[in-house]
């Protein structure tokens, strides 16, 4: 059994997907960002980064309890203990790893800039919100590109390149229909797999802190996770 620490972000979604496509025992134990579950010392002892996902495998190598973080790590670790959906061919093994770095490295934390200062930074700092949208839709041109020169991210087949960056275009997916006709195209594709569907519904109760409009953001949940709270010595 494999024990999901996450809530409604795209992060944990992506790894919520890899379990369901590699059907995987699991279970989701959820960690509320909003109110300082990532700052617990039972938190930390998993993660002293205090960031979600956090996986605790019971079956890890040697058949012992193993745990991990960033989501990168686990993406490749889940696809080399099942053998699924990382190809085998060292050339197109090697590509599928560099638009899961490009996704890592790039797509999640460009849009996540984005969505911060856009929704969630106490004053508007228009700077900031030119800076990131011209970088989102940098990134989203290339993404574009890409997926018009092969049917997935990594290639022909479907890996966890694709199943890391599902999670976070969700707005792009909708918001701009049409604008990216191969990331339409894609995004399309990767919808009509149940593992898919089912997984970016993780933590659905709550709205999604990333995409934007939360509803009742205080000043309390800006230092849990940016502030005072976060950064206090531990």
């Amino acid at each position: 059994m494999i024990t999901l620490y996450g809530g409604p972000t795209p992060n944990t979604r992506k790894i919520a997907i890899a379990l369901l496509e590699m059907e995987l025992p699991w279970r989701l134990e959820h960690v509320d960002i909003l109110a300082g579950d990532q700052l617990t010392p039972e938190f930390l002892a998993l993660n002293p980064n205090n960031k979600t996902p956090v996986i605790v495998d019971e079956d890890g190598p040697g058949g012992a309890p193993f745990v991990l973080w960033e989501t990168g790590a686990i993406l490749l670790y889940l696809a080399e203990k099942t053998g699924r959906f990382l190809p085998a061919d060292p050339a197109s093994r090697a590509i599928c790893w560099q638009w899961l770095m490009f996704q890592v490295s790039g797509v999640g934390p460009m849009f996540g800039q984005l969505a911060h200062f856009a929704h969630y930074a106490s004053d508007r700092h228009d700077y900031a919100i030119a800076r990131y949208s011209r970088e989102a839709d940098r990134l989203m041109m290339v993404l574009d590109k890409r997926l018009g020169e092969a049917a997935w991210l990594g290639g022909e087949d479907y890996s966890i390149a694709d199943m890391a960056t599902l999670p976070y275009l969700r707005r792009q997916l909708t918001e701009r229909a049409g604008q990216f006709p191969n990331v339409d195209r894609w995004g399309a594709a990767m919808l009509e797999r149940p593992a898919v569907a089912e997984g970016m519904t993780v933590g659905v109760a709550r709205a999604e802190t990333i995409e934007g409009g939360l509803t009742g953001f205080t000043d309390a949940h800006r230092s849990i996770l940016w502030g005072d709270r976060q950064h206090a010595k531990r």
